[in-house]
């Protein structure tokens, strides 16, 4: 098998073999990585890049896209590669890259100001920025005034060419600066406004949901199965909420046609082509109405999304075929889109050697050679349609011969009684079919692969393999689901216990975003939910508690109850957005609001309802204006009014504000500064946690549920085992916790604590990396409690030198 790279390997710096090499060599997205032998003379987000732009008073070309994308790379073929082009690039601006799945925060806000301007958007996004210090020396520019998508190396269909536009923004930037300068002015308010707008809540409740559903049933397409026309999503969040309210409504015959609505198109998805019916496993969007011809590249989200639904729907129906077409999905994931650590990798492309799909395609002589059998070839072609004649030309490259998307025309229950055979033994014919021409198409030139890891995706596939590994009793998928969690908890989380975005090649990369904790939380409420209660040595309930504690201190606006898509005090950005639109993936703020609503249900907390009703009331304007458009939180709505009505008003009208303490009010202290561990001789160390007069942390164990508790643990290095002896805390005397109908007795540790640690080496008898100790903890007072903190001791562990006889 050849396989087409996903891009030049990570933190390679050999040139030799290049003619150019630029500053996104140093980077580990894939998608920068492809670039970095371009002409063009790009750079990273970032400082260095608005420092130059500064110094030579050029304007910023900002390009957004993302290693899988087809036109990303259609433009970089016909743009980026080329020489002339680059030189009128390098010359009149500094050119940056950004991959939207790395920083979807800048991606959010030009794509709002690429629609604003423009009616509409895509990728490649193109934007052009005022350089920082054009209004002023304490200006921090980044404001668009200019943008679009692909644009053509040569005028085209209404298309200016790129150098056309180029030569045309810096001929405005030199010659009219000033009304470039109010159009960024003007452009980035209407970003503001957009992105970042507070609006006061407003009364929601059924209404909103009846309209979310009768919208629906408005756009739904009874033939086809989907909402909508061509191209055709699959849209997992429409379907996940018609699931959920359609046992709510009374009406039989309303209940008969959300039913059916949600049944016929999981059906057709699954029979068309948008599913790879060799390999398994959905692509990410169909160009027909008739889900037939796909856009080939496959979204880790995408599958996660849509494993869930055929999972729930297997289970509330029993439906065979459903529950195959989840299972398939999953082993498609676990087969080519599972990392060596557990994590899961972002995407495939879309393309192979510059023609979409060719990996997928088939012609009747190629499927022949790979199935051999007669009476298989007749059955194969029979059932994927080939017998038909071809359904796709590559409009990209016309003189390719055309070919076949394989696809079923119905379910294999009914293809099965239409042939007269029982359904048992139509697909075991069809498996021993699809096993040959996967082997057969595993031989040609494979699709690149988008290898990061990103925590918000791996959080959404933790959650669907969880979901099924308990439903199906499939202990393979509970454990991937348990493995890329731990992958996470041990690589992906920086040394004060926050989370990162992506991992490549070892290297943990950006602060993890709003959604990163979101997704991930609800990873770890499916595997709590599954029955996995331990995760890298963390009670799996404990740490989703805590990372919900840390997203509600990072990203939650506390006048609100909402919450911001960023941490404050980000330079680089030119609004603090909040995002509320569920579209392909759903919201942060909407999957962090399910998330408060099942750990209410978990804990049986009274206190994540009335937050999630909080966050919800925070968003209620949207909701009210468009519930499809907020369509995951007007399904978290239904939970809310079914759990009680009152909840969102009442949350509405008040809000506290908590100040976190100018210094932390902890030190922790180690008794020694180096420890050597050899094979059998554990060690013992003991830390003091020092708490200031008129704080708390509260103890391992705080005897309340959803308080986080100090925990110990080893980062940076493996090799080591940690046993720790918490002592159980002293009991609060400030106030009580109510919990429930009764009171819990809060417990927690106060001026010098000692916490003896025990270490040892594991079976491995080795120590890799820098292994030390970091303590998490949540310091309070008789007011607040405040951020989690993370702290690592700089204590040596090294294995004790053995001397040779």
């Amino acid at each position: 098998m050849t396989t087409t790279p996903s891009a030049t390997a990570a933190g390679d710096t050999d040139t030799g073999a290049h003619a150019h090499t630029n500053a996104l060599i140093h980077e580990t997205s894939p998608y920068l990585l492809q670039h970095a032998h371009n002409p063009v003379d790009w750079k990273p987000w970032g400082r260095a890049a608005f420092d130059e732009a500064r110094e030579r008073g050029v304007p910023i070309f900002l390009s957004i896209g993302y290693s899988t994308c087809y036109w990303c790379h259609v433009m970089e073929r016909e743009s980026f590669e080329d020489e002339a082009t680059a030189r009128v690039m390098n010359e009149r601006f500094v050119c940056v890259k950004v991959d939207r799945e790395e920083r979807p925060d800048v991606d959010d806000i030009y794509m709002a100001a690429t629609q604003t301007l423009t009616g509409g958007g895509g990728w490649p996004m193109s934007v052009w920025l005022t350089p920082p210090g054009a209004l002023g020396e304490d200006d921090p520019g980044l404001r668009p005034f200019y943008a679009g998508t692909y644009f053509p190396p040569e005028d085209s269909h209404g298309r200016p060419s790129l150098t056309r536009v180029l030569m045309g923004i810096s001929d405005a930037w030199t010659g009219d600066r000033a009304q470039v300068l109010r159009q960024a002015r003007s452009l980035t308010d209407a970003v503001r406004e957009r992105l970042a707008a507070e609006a006061a809540p407003v009364k929601i409740g059924r209404e909103q949901i009846v309209q979310g559903v009768q919208q629906l049933l408005q756009s739904y397409d009874n033939i086809n199965g989907g909402f909508g026309g061509a191209p055709k999503f699959p849209q997992p969040v429409f379907l996940e909420f018609l699931m959920q309210i359609e046992p709510r409504i009374t009406d039989p015959q309303q209940r008969a046609v959300i039913r059916d609505a949600v049944t016929h198109t999981l059906d057709r998805m699954a029979v068309g082509g948008v599913f790879d019916q060799v390999g398994g496993g959905f692509h990410r969007y169909s160009v027909d109405a008739q889900w037939t011809v796909p856009h080939f590249e496959k979204m880790l989200y995408d599958n996660a999304q849509l494993a869930i639904l055929y999972t729930r729907s297997a289970e509330d129906t029993g439906d065979a075929f459903h529950e195959r077409i989840a299972r398939r999905t999953l082993d498609y994931v676990l087969h080519e889109m599972t990392g060596p650590g557990g994590a899961f990798f972002s995407a495939q492309d879309a393309e192979v050697n510059a023609h979409e799909g060719q990996n997928y395609l088939w012609r009747l002589t190629e499927l022949a050679a790979a199935i051999i059998d007669e009476g298989d070839i007749k059955l194969a072609a029979d059932l994927y349609g080939l017998a038909g004649g071809a359904n796709f030309r590559d409009p990209h490259n016309p003189d390719t011969p055309p070919a076949n998307v394989l696809r079923l025309s119905d379910r294999p229950d009914v293809l099965a009684q239409q042939r007269g055979m029982p359904v048992d033994e139509l697909l075991e014919r069809l498996d021993s079919i699809n096993a040959r021409l996967y082997a057969a198409r595993a031989e040609r030139d494979q699709p690149g692969l988008d290898d990061k890891a990103i925590t918000a995706w791996n959080g959404l596939m933790i959650a669907a393999l969880a979901e099924a590994g308990a439903a199906f009793d499939e202990p393979r998928y509970t454990n991937a689901a348990h493995e890329a969690a731990a992958f996470i908890l041990d690589h992906m989380i920086d040394e004060t216990g926050a989370l990162r975005r992506t991992s490549r090649d070892g290297v943990s990369k950006s602060d993890g975003l709003f959604d990163d904790y979101s997704f991930f939380i609800s990873g770890l409420l499916a595997l709590e939910r599954a029955g996995v209660t331990e995760v890298a040595g963390r009670r799996t309930l404990d740490e989703a508690i805590r990372l919900t504690a840390l997203a509600r201190q990072r990203f939650g606006d506390p006048d609100s109850g909402g919450y911001f898509d960023t941490p404050p005090g980000r330079t680089d950005l030119i609004v603090r957005a909040r995002t509320t639109y569920d579209g392909v993936i759903p919201s942060a703020v909407s999957v962090m609001i399910h998330n408060l609503l099942d750990l209410s249900e978990l804990t049986r907390d009274r206190r994540w309802l009335d937050e999630a009703a909080g966050a919800m009331a925070s968003i209620s304007q949207e909701i009210a204006r468009s519930p499809v458009g907020a369509v995951n939180a007007t399904r978290a709505l239904d939970r809310i009014l079914a759990l009680d009505a009152g909840a969102i008003e009442r949350a509405g009208m008040t809000r506290e504000v908590r100040v976190a303490p100018e210094t932390p009010p902890v030190e922790i202290y180690a008794d020694t500064e180096r420890i050597e561990l050899a094979p059998g001789e554990p060690r013992t160390i003991t830390l003091n946690i020092r708490v200031r007069e008129g704080y708390h942390v509260n103890a391992h164990e705080p005897g309340v549920e959803g308080l986080i508790g100090l925990m110990i643990d080893l980062t940076g290095g493996s090799g080591v085992v940690a046993d720790i002896n918490y002592p159980r805390g002293v009991a609060y005397h400030g106030a009580a916790v109510e919990q429930g109908a009764g009171r819990e007795q809060l417990l927690v540790y106060e001026g010098d604590t000692p916490i003896e640690v025990t270490l040892s080496l594991d079976e491995s008898g080795a120590i890799t990396g820098r292994p030390r100790l970091r303590v998490i903890y949540q310091a309070c007072d008789d007011a607040a409690c405040y951020e989690p903190r993370g702290t690592v001791l700089e204590v040596e562990i090294v294995r004790a030198a053995t001397s040779e006889q």
